[in-house]
């Protein structure tokens, strides 16, 4: 499979690169004809930053941050945020904070959970949602009522690649959308796949974190 790997740059900042591998592949929620590889811009820390960097303009002069909750392996991005945004040079809103990078855990059922010692990073604080994909905005949707829960106010949403453009009353901000990619991005439902409904096997289970070979 990762012979047939595709590189592919955001258009908002070369240095923020993904790859992707069209097919057959099964997600939490839905079946999608595209899995995205986005280890380069979660594990190295250049391209990290530059990713960082592009998601973090959208909020330096206009939003107050508190605390950036990280999904799907993004802390090595929310830290370089948490760093620009929080920078004395800069002409930012949150210029001097010390910014919380925190990454939930999940209980049964998918369920987000802070324990007792994280809370007080999202009780009554202004909170970023960092996410590495989204596809239905289900996932959004879940760590949205989690954090409103704890007593958090998400303030904005932040991701490497969605399909959705705002979830919540919020714009997403995401470095790549499905106008990036040379073939359209579809997500389908288990019970609605096209490809399943022509026998086509599936030939992976992905998610935030990588691929996992049927």
């Amino acid at each position: 499979m990762e012979s047939r790997l595709q590189d592919i740059r955001s258009t908002r900042n070369p240095k923020a690169r993904i790859k992707i591998m069209q097919g057959h592949f099964a997600t939490t929620n839905s079946h999608v004809n595209v899995y995205i590889d986005m280890s380069t811009v979660k594990c190295r820390h250049n391209n990290a930053r530059e990713t960082a960097k592009t998601l973090a303009e959208r909020y330096v002069n206009t939003t107050p941050i508190d605390t950036i909750i990280c999904l799907d392996g993004t802390e090595v991005i929310a830290a370089f945020m948490a760093e620009i945004l929080a920078d004395n040079s800069m002409l930012s809103i949150n210029a001097g904070k010390n910014i919380s990078v925190v990454t939930p855990e999940y209980g049964t059922g998918g369920v987000i959970i802070f324990r007792d010692n994280n809370q007080r990073m999202v009780k009554n604080m202004q909170v970023l949602l960092l996410c590495a994909s989204t596809t239905t905005g289900k996932t959004i949707a879940q760590a949205v009522e989690c954090i409103n829960y704890y007593g958090g106010q998400v303030c904005g949403i932040a991701a490497i690649f969605s399909a959705v453009k705002e979830s919540h009353g919020l714009e997403v901000n995401a470095i790549f959308t499905g106008d990036d990619l040379p073939v359209k991005y579809e997500a389908y439902s288990p019970l609605d796949c096209p490809y399943c409904k022509q026998n086509a096997r599936i030939e992976a289970v992905v998610n935030g974190f990588g691929y996992s070979k049927i």
